[in-house]
């Protein structure tokens, strides 16, 4: 009989739960073995193996988090972790191993497979940062989650007239700001893919405000710089009344979205169906419409850029 493992790697991601329920129970359909392996990677290398049924992942679809818990396990990085980690995949009759997680999880993968794990990678991350694939599981929810707050905050913000300086998650890519700052109506976003100076922002701030706008949204991914150093320079140097709210990991929770549900399930199926087919050591992503695989050599040294066209709404709507 196959047997599959399946595990959550890294931060979590909305939605992660229901890519376990589809892998599991589509895994089911096809006569597997299926079992779920504790803690990623740490689990790995601890041997925390549980046996999965159609009723272990039943009630978790519109749950956030991870019920069969996420971690990053620098032991993983070292020969040892990782001898550990292959040893245990093999004691345990491993034939393939779906890994629910980020680039950082796909690198272990990747090690993984140079070891002679079959793995198959799924992309659970709420950065929207994995090159192969033009979504990710989780990246709707945070999205959705941040717009929800900065409206809140723009609310007293306009109140008291005054700008709202909103970090949002993102430390390489600016996905969740970007989109986020295009549905709240920001009036400005700055990305680490964009810099621009503290005196380019301030000149805007001014300028917004000369035009009539009596309270400002600024978004900012966590990447750009030290936000609060920001809000402190434009108080000083405009004179406006700022806020500063760092959402944090409020973008990580709650229930994942109808749109994070539908393709964690849709990618969990396709993960079983590239077993089925004897496709392993495969990413699977969703592009142009349409959900795909592509190695995993290909998937890491793939890169992926922020849309110029997006970039450029963002630039017109602020204004």
């Amino acid at each position: 009989m196959t047997k599959v493992a399946v595990l959550c790697s890294g931060g979590d991601a909305p939605g992660m739960n229901a890519a376990v329920r589809a892998v599991v129970r589509t895994g089911l359909s096809h006569g597997y073995h299926m079992l779920g392996v504790e803690n990623g990677y740490a689990g790995l290398i601890d041997g925390s193996f549980v046996a999965l049924n159609s009723l272990s992942v039943a009630d978790i679809l519109n749950r956030g988090g991870a019920f069969l818990g996420s971690a990053r396990s620098p032991e993983f990085r070292t020969p040892d972790g990782l001898a550990t980690a292959v040893a245990n995949c093999h004691q345990h009759q491993i034939d393939v191993l779906v890994v629910i997680g980020g680039d950082g999880s796909y690198a272990g993968a990747a090690t993984l497979v140079a070891e002679g794990v079959n793995v198959i990678g799924l992309p659970g991350t709420i950065d929207n940062d994995i090159a192969c694939t033009d979504y990710t599981i989780g990246f709707d929810t945070a999205v959705n989650t941040a717009v929800e707050s900065m409206y809140r905050l723009r609310d007293t913000s306009s109140a008291h007239h005054r700008a709202s300086l909103v970090e949002v998650m993102g430390r390489h890519a600016g996905y969740i700001a970007l989109y986020s700052a295009i549905a709240a109506g920001a009036d400005m976003v700055l990305l680490p893919e964009q810099i621009k100076s503290q005196e380019q922002i301030a000149e805007e701030l001014i300028g917004h405000q000369k035009m009539g706008k009596n309270h400002q949204l600024i978004v900012v991914a966590e990447g750009w710089g030290d936000s609060a150093q920001l809000a402190d320079y434009l108080a000083s140097s405009t004179g406006i009344k700022i806020n500063h709210d760092v959402l944090g990991h409020i973008q990580r929770g709650g229930e994942p979205s109808s749109m994070d549900r539908i393709h964690a399930s849709m990618m969990g199926q396709f993960a079983i169906d590239l077993i089925a087919q004897g496709l392993v050591n495969q990413l699977v992503g969703w592009r142009h419409g349409e959900y795909m695989c592509m190695s995993i050599e290909a998937g890491l040294a793939a890169k992926k850029t922020l849309s110029a066209d997006m970039l450029k709404l963002a630039n017109v709507l602020s204004h």
